[in-house]
């Protein structure tokens, strides 16, 4: 479904960021690999993905950081020649009330959730342009759209990231370029594995299918939104939420 293609695929190390990799590599595509400071996890992932035959790089690199992005794509464009799809997934947390939430928790997750797919985005524009192929698709959240307790930072990143993703498709639509958002619920990673015993059976009983989903939910939407099958799709918000925002 994707042979002969190159994903960039950020915070891919772990959780949905590596269930991405896997199905894709599984679909022939070769993987641009990011993380940041996760050596090990990264390691992990990339020897699952060359398992699959296809090529695979490991690239250490702060989404945030908007110059170390520019080289990063430069460097993945060298190693593999083209970048045919990318997907922002990198994302952090840092909970609480917003009584209680410092200025550096809002600023550091805007950074890394908002700033970030910003960032890989503008670097590949001009390319995916001259191209006039490319896709992309961002890892937004449901508290994207319906907002969540304790979470104002990282649901303003969402509902940022489901604008730009809106703006990025209407400004490439016209060379052929797609951009999608995908939206999450409750997905079984490390980001919820604190839900246990009755906090884990309270979210799941507010949840129609009743269960957290598995990462590979999200990560064959996400090979489908990177096929041909989905050339005409873009602009779109998707939940993968178990029924969670019906």
């Amino acid at each position: 479904m994707l042979q002969g293609k190159t994903a960039l695929i950020t915070g891919a190390a772990t959780g949905i960021g590596r269930a991405i990799a896997l199905d894709m590599a599984r679909s022939g595509a070769n993987i641009a690999l990011n993380h940041f400071n996760t050596p090990k996890d990264a390691k992990e992932a990339y020897e699952l993905i060359i398992a699959e035959g296809v090529r695979c790089k490991v690239y250490d690199c702060d989404v945030a950081d908007y110059h170390a992005t520019e080289q990063m794509v430069a460097g993945t464009i060298e190693d593999f020649g083209r970048i045919d799809i990318l997907v922002n997934n990198a994302g952090i947390v840092r909970d609480n009330l917003m009584l209680r939430m410092s200025e550096q928790d809002f600023d550091e997750v805007i950074k890394v959730n908002l700033k970030g797919p910003f960032n890989l985005t503008k670097h590949l524009y001009r390319r995916f342009m001259k191209n006039r192929s490319g896709s992309i698709i961002n890892l937004a959240s449901v508290c994207g759209l319906n907002g969540w307790e304790r979470q104002a930072n990282y649901a303003a990143t969402k509902g940022g990231l489901i604008s730009l993703t809106k703006t990025t498709a209407k400004e490439l639509a016209g060379r052929g370029i797609t951009c999608n958002a995908i939206c999450p619920g409750f997905i079984a990673t490390d980001m919820t594995a604190d839900l246990k015993g009755e906090s884990r059976n309270e979210f799941e009983a507010g949840i129609p299918m009743r269960r957290l989903g598995s990462p590979e939910d999200v990560s064959m939407l996400a090979v489908f939104l990177a096929s041909d099958g989905a050339r005409y799709i873009t602009g779109e918000t998707i939940r993968v939420d178990g029924g969670l925002c019906i």
